[in-house]
């Protein structure tokens, strides 16, 4: 029997820089720098009604039922962290990220999009950073939301919609927080391919397309030069990247300008031209050229 979604607050604290702990420390030392911050983010958490779910190598995994006491959680993790002496002249830090919304509990551990989007959180967050979604935000009570600002919008993937992430500031000293310009807000992006007789049109509802040989994948390439799994378009915010993973390459040439090689490389696509696959345009047939054209986002 499946079990049914609750509204969790899950929390990743990942030690950052470690790798450079173990080289600068050795492993010994290194070990117990880690666990001393670990240590500390099960004492803060437990303190403030959290549950540690797991700790993998130098991240620990936490879980609340209240989104207000996983921000006081994390901005006291941080706080407390930086009171800390440096170990071997190096000074610890944490990246930490969190995301409020539905989850499933089972054998004590955490599944589901909150935790994916979580990981995506702390994945963006640089050391002595807590990072969350503009959704989580909007889920605080109102004294803590005038605690964090918005940072950017990304695409996250699995996410059909860009989300937005914001930083709580935990610090008490304004001096230390950097001033950050108004972002203006973009708009979606589109982009027109054609393939022979086949239009496609992309936009903010597709994350990626995948191109190659192989049948499975989204547009079927039919040269025999193509690899199996050739290459993908991917929709970063107000843009498109071409992410080749071929053996030949991709060949792309924007309208105007000469033919680049993309080979185990990315290429943003802009304005109109053609792409071909692991050849030259003037090697091979126009039928297995595909043609685009960017609009990008205002």
């Amino acid at each position: 029997m499946s079990q049914p979604d609750t509204e969790l607050a899950v929390l990743f604290a990942d030690v950052s820089g470690s790798t450079r702990l173990y080289e600068k420390l050795g492993n010994a030392h290194a070990l117990v720098a880690v666990g001393r911050c670990l240590d500390l983010v099960r004492a803060v958490c437990e303190g403030r009604s959290g549950r540690v779910v797991k700790t993998i190598g130098d991240e620990a995994m936490t879980v609340f039922r209240s989104v207000d006491d996983t921000a006081e959680a994390a901005a006291e993790v941080q706080a407390k962290l930086a009171e800390l002496a440096p170990v071997g002249g190096t000074r610890l830090a944490m990246r930490i990220g969190f995301h409020f919304g539905p989850a499933i509990e089972a054998e004590g551990d955490v599944f589901g999009d909150c935790v994916n989007v979580a990981a995506r959180m702390v994945g963006l967050a640089k050391a002595g950073q807590v990072i969350t979604s503009s959704e989580t935000v909007a889920a605080l009570s109102p004294w803590l939301r005038s605690r964090f600002r918005e940072l950017d919008s990304l695409t996250v993937k699995g996410k059909a919609q860009d989300v937005r992430i914001c930083e709580l500031l935990w610090q008490e000293s304004a001096d230390e927080l950097t001033a950050l310009s108004t972002r203006p807000k973009s708009q979606p992006a589109k982009m027109w391919l054609r393939l022979g007789e086949r239009e496609i049109e992309l936009t903010e509802s597709q994350d990626a397309l995948t191109l190659g040989r192989d049948l499975q994948c989204d547009v079927v390439i039919g040269d025999k030069m193509a690899s199996r799994m050739h290459a993908r378009i991917e929709r970063r915010r107000d843009k498109f990247v071409l992410v080749d993973q071929s053996s030949n390459g991709t060949y792309v040439t924007v309208d105007g300008e000469k033919e680049i090689l993309v080979r185990r490389e990315e290429l943003v696509l802009r304005g109109r031209g053609q792409i071909c696959f692991g050849h030259a345009a003037q090697v091979g047939t126009t039928s297995e050229m595909l043609t685009f054209s960017c609009i990008p986002g205002l």
